[in-house]
């Protein structure tokens, strides 16, 4: 078994010693002060539409499979390096469920593809992997749910068309999964886009205070739904908020063993090492400990110092992210004062080879400072940290805190096309914070030809996913690749 104390082969990296001074280059196109004359928001705007001579908003429509297209097959086993090897066949078995569990776990493989589609050349913050699934309502730090993007594993900057046609691709692919006509399925993911759109007009002529100070709370999120809709969604959002971690995580998650609270097995996605390696494990957990204490601000490292920790247990999530090194860690301030902490793995972005490497030497860095431009408020617990003998880099944030997911199976047609405009509203907010909305507004327009391109995209690119998808069964068929049930 590979793990924590075993040198990775995907990410051979030396630890260290402190936290790297701020990298000296700026990790999006903005420019900062003293470079000479600000240009108008006009200037600005005009530049972006001059912008159509060189990329027509209708080349955003195209999409055709080459003859050099990777094998995605291939792109698939190369990002398995470095997971543990009895993770690989559940992270498989996710992804045969449906094409649209594909789309999920295979960031790398559309990264490789929207790498060959037209971009305007402005970047921004990028999400890397915006798909449907990977937005949601959480806690800020002031106990307010707002819906948001909420997954930064892949996040880079990067050409802002990239997670928009991510994003359309996957409101496609999950309405097909639903069964919802065609016609239904293109309508949400134009819905999508025009949100974008307009959004992205709305911060252009907002000062740039007011575009950071902005947040989709629930007030705003529920004037957009229907009566029956707002009424479900008001009375599972009371639900979440009525739980506690020491009420409803503590008890469920925990059990006690010599007096002391220990997470509960629950193999193969919950479980401990065996007792040998499960000492250096600790043991290599409290050394990175001390690295993430540093990485928080300083009035949240006072109150983790309440806290001590007393176990940490391997935990398999989500789709793309199985196998990776993922752990939760229990801390407790007191026996009735519980916290837990999700410590998670971050390698390269998939969007690396495409859109450059990161300013930041450890990935987790990387993660943690693209979650805080991207979102109106993280976690206050999110740092990140490196393992004291592997060299692995990971990020660490609070375990569900008041997360609240869509489920996409309920959905009909208008529900969709709603979830679909709140998605496109959250990500022209979170693009609007790094990049120049001003220009991304200029390039899109007032019309719907950048909306209708980007539809016939996300039409063609669901149909490539079925095809990998079939790909992806073939292979497991053939022995290519193992596959196992949970």
């Amino acid at each position: 078994m590979k793990h924590e104390v075993e040198k990775s082969d995907h990410d051979r990296r030396a630890e260290p010693q402190s936290l790297p001074d701020r990298p000296k280059t700026q990790p999006t196109a903005v420019r900062g002060f003293f470079q000479g004359k600000i240009p108008s928001p006009k200037e600005r705007h005009a530049a972006g539409k001059a912008l159509r001579d060189k990329v027509p908003r209708e080349s955003h429509a195209e999409w055709k499979e080459s003859s050099q297209r990777p094998d995605p097959i291939s792109t698939l086993l190369a990002t398995n390096e470095g997971r543990l090897p009895q993770l690989v066949p559940i992270r498989h078995s996710r992804m045969l469920t449906s094409p649209f569990a594909f789309l999920r776990g295979s960031a790398a493989v559309m990264a490789a593809d929207l790498s060959k589609t037209s971009v305007s050349g402005i970047r921004v913050q990028a999400c890397g992997d915006c798909h449907l699934m990977n937005f949601g309502g959480f806690a800020t730090p002031e106990r307010q749910i707002v819906f948001d993007i909420n997954d930064f594993d892949e996040t880079l900057p990067a050409p802002w068309e990239w997670d928009v046609k991510r994003l359309a691709a996957s409101i496609v692919v999950a309405g097909r999964y639903i069964d919802l006509k065609e016609r239904e399925s293109l309508a949400a993911a134009t819905a999508a886009v025009r949100s974008y759109r307009r959004w992205m007009a709305r911060y252009a002529g907002m000062a740039s205070f007011e575009v950071w100070y902005d947040h989709i709370d629930l007030e705003r999120v529920f004037s957009a739904l229907s009566g029956s809709w707002q009424k479900r969604l008001r009375a599972r959002i009371a639900k979440v908020q009525r739980r506690s971690v020491a009420e409803h995580d503590f008890p469920r998650l925990t059990e006690r063993s010599g007096g002391q609270p220990l997470i509960k097995d629950n193999p193969p996605l919950i479980f401990h090492l065996s007792p040998k390696d499960q000492k250096k494990f600790h043991a290599s957990a409290v050394g990175a400990l001390k690295m993430y204490q540093q990485s928080l601000p300083h009035h949240c490292r006072v109150l983790l110092d309440r806290f001590r920790m007393c176990d940490l247990a391997i935990k398999v999530v989500g789709v793309g992210s199985v196998g990776t090194q993922c752990m939760i860690a229990l801390f407790m301030a007191s026996e009735t004062d519980p916290m837990f902490l999700q410590v998670k793995q971050a390698n390269a972005s998939v969007l690396e080879p495409y859109a450059g490497r990161s300013v930041y030497p450890n990935h987790g860095q990387r993660v943690v400072a693209g979650q805080h431009l991207m979102q109106a408020a993280s976690d206050m617990m999110l740092g990140w940290t490196v393992g004291k003998f592997a060299g692995r880099h990971y990020y660490v944030r609070q375990l569900r805190d008041m997360k609240i997911s869509p489920i996409v199976e309920t959905m009909e047609h208008d529900k969709l096309k709603i979830y679909g405009r709140l998605c496109g509203w959250a990500l022209a907010r979170s693009h609007a914070r790094s990049g120049d909305p001003a220009m991304i507004s200029g390039y899109l327009g007032n019309s719907s030809v950048f909306d209708e391109a980007v539809t016939k995209f996300a039409k063609s690119y669901a149909d490539q996913t079925e095809r990998d998808h079939k790909a992806l069964a073939k292979a497991v068929a053939d022995g290519r690749l193992d596959a196992a049930t949970e």
